[in-house]
């Protein structure tokens, strides 16, 4: 039975104009205009029976076309009306569809006839709908919601999860329109499935307090891990040493592209390198890797045999026809030399330059993939599907190399596992902007970190790695891997390009979306995509444990007396390099 059962008097109004994706309605009382209102749901009379399509108003016009007539008994002059609505089409629901009742499918097999007639979706009728829709969305056990319609708040919200990561995802909005807390939301929901896999990059710490049993904590190890004795992946924390780089990585951050030595430098470097990782597989049984091995493969080696050739070669004699001269690269190196010291002896990169001596071992790269890309079914204690890893101590300058690098070790991994034994994994990717910007040409660790990204995006769902990316600003994130992704969540947007943005990724006829934009809740998003059923206005649910990014209210905060002053204790926390209590 279908559940759009009208009759001659609930008509909205006629057809009189259609094009390929809109319709145009001629509404001639007064009276249901002013009722009618942008962004609702309307349903037009198919010219195929069993079938109603479905519609959104997107402007609603009143016009009075000149003087019809003169009025003699109070001399007025009476205009006629020609009150017209522009409907744009997003589907049609089917009575019955492969023996199911009410399916709703965005396509459109017909469009409407002229003078067809339009109806309301209101009332009761709004609700079975919605439901409809949330049941056909549902028909998976442990379904994906992020809330609850705004149409309907009795209906959930229900996203087709294998199409959502898949065809990777966009989760934008402002500072404090909910971004986070819609994050949070999806997290813990991923989290509950038994084999689930993620990672999320927690740039800032402020999901530290997401607590399930699916869910892992990692964090980049700071000054203060290093000092204690370096603790272990089993302890959560993290190490990405410099042998985990590829050679790009490494020429960006220790070759100076503006010296004239720099591609001698380069080429050094590589040479160095190679030669490091052939001594170490010798002395560590790793004669099978020998004849295939390459300057990107993830083998360790000594870093200080490398400073120690570079320094030879600096300082390199040579006989001459009068006696000894100097060598091709005497002199040429001493500058790169100095900052790859620098850059070891820096605490701050000690979690990359100077890890623990159990960290540069072949066995190694084994535990931290483990740890990263297991399911949480193949877990050691069956916990942590998500893994959270905090990198908020991990130096500015050099956090696109590492948050790329951790993405370029996912992938790999995932290419050079065997089809079918593949677990697909998602990438969260928090403040995206930050590391996957939009003008990071030129830039060195910004275009290798742009490099792996864009690749995940244009193949992940070949190997199973999805993305997930989330900004407070998508016209600074790379445009390439935004037009990678096809499914929406946009939370509120004030800043005009910001809005343009979502804009142009949006579908030409659902392009009236964007101006709602400005105008959200908190809380409150615009989802369209190949996993949303129905392009809808969101109340995102409330998450059970809220990220720690809740924004401050100075006012009453100023008001109120009586705080403890911890300014000392923050400027100890500052030269300690960790939270002081």
């Amino acid at each position: 039975m279908t559940i759009f059962e009208y009759s001659e008097d609930e008509v909205l109004g006629r057809v009189v104009a259609v094009d390929t994706a809109s319709v145009t309605l001629i509404v001639n009382n007064v009276d249901v205009l002013r009722k009618m209102q942008v962004n609702r749901l309307v349903c037009l009379r198919s010219s195929r029976a069993g079938q109603h399509l479905i519609g959104i108003i997107h402007k609603i016009i009143r016009k009075l076309d000149g003087t019809l007539e003169n009025n003699e008994e109070n001399d007025s002059d009476i205009f006629y009306e020609n009150n017209s609505v522009r409907i744009t089409l997003i589907g049609t629901l089917f009575d019955k569809l492969l023996d199911k009742p009410n399916v709703f499918r965005r396509t459109l097999e017909t469009v409407p006839e002229i003078d067809a007639d339009c109806y309301p979706i209101e009332g009761e009728k709004l609700s079975l709908f919605m439901q409809a829709i949330s049941f056909q969305s549902a028909d998976q056990e442990d379904s994906l919601s992020l809330g609850n319609y705004t149409l309907d708040e009795e209906a959930v919200a229900y996203l087709d999860a294998n199409k959502f990561f898949q065809r990777h995802a966009v989760i934008v909005g402002s500072t404090g329109s909910g971004k986070s807390w819609t994050t949070a939301r999806l997290v813990e929901q991923i989290a509950d499935l038994p084999n689930s896999n993620a990672i999320l990059f927690d740039l800032h710490g402020e999901y530290s307090d997401l607590k399930s049993e699916g869910i892992k904590h990692f964090k980049v190890a700071g000054p203060k891990e290093i000092t204690n004795g370096g603790d272990s992946i089993r302890n959560g924390i993290l190490y990405f040493p410099y042998w985990l780089l590829g050679y790009e990585d490494m020429t960006s951050m220790l070759v100076d592209r503006s010296d004239q030595n720099a591609p001698n430098q380069s080429m050094i470097l590589s040479r160095t390198v190679i030669s490091a990782k052939m001594k170490f597989l010798k002395e560590n049984d790793g004669s099978e890797m020998i004849d295939n091995f390459t300057v990107d493969s993830p083998i360790p080696y000594d870093l200080d045999y490398v400073l120690e050739e570079l320094n030879r070669l600096n300082t390199e004699m040579v006989a001459g026809t009068r006696g000894e001269k100097q060598g091709e690269f005497h002199g040429k190196l001493s500058r790169f030399i100095a900052r790859l010291e620098n850059k070891k002896s820096d605490r701050r990169l000690a979690f990359m330059m100077d890890p623990p001596k159990e960290v540069n071992t072949l066995s190694w790269l084994n535990e931290l993939a483990q740890a990263l890309l297991s399911g949480r079914d193949n877990q050691s204690d069956k916990k942590g599907g998500v893994k959270v890893i905090n990198f908020s101590e991990v130096p500015s300058d050099i956090l696109s190399m590492v948050v790329g690098r951790v993405a370029s070790l996912v992938f790999s991994i995932q290419q050079w596992t065997d089809k079918s034994q593949r677990h697909p994994i998602a990438l969260l990717c928090d403040e995206a902007h930050l590391y996957i910007p939009s003008n990071a040409s030129g830039t060195g660790s910004y275009d290798t970190s742009q490099r792996y990204f864009e690749r995940i995006a244009k193949e992940g769902r070949k190997y199973g790695v999805g993305l997930v990316v989330i900004s407070q600003r998508p016209s600074e994130l790379n445009k390439t891997i935004l037009s990678q992704c096809n499914n929406f969540v946009a939370l509120r947007l004030s800043n005009v390009e910001d809005q343009n943005v979502i804009k142009r990724l949006l579908p030409d006829s659902l392009g009236g979306f964007s101006e709602l934009l400005p105008v959200l809740d908190t809380g409150e998003a615009l989802v369209v995509g190949d996993s949303c059923l129905l392009p809808s206005r969101i109340r995102i649910a409330e998450p059970n444990n809220k990220p720690n990014s809740s924004t401050i209210d100075f006012w009453d905060e100023w008001k109120q007396c009586g705080k403890d002053n911890t300014i000392l204790s923050a400027v100890k926390s500052w030269r300690m390099q960790s939270m002081q209590k």
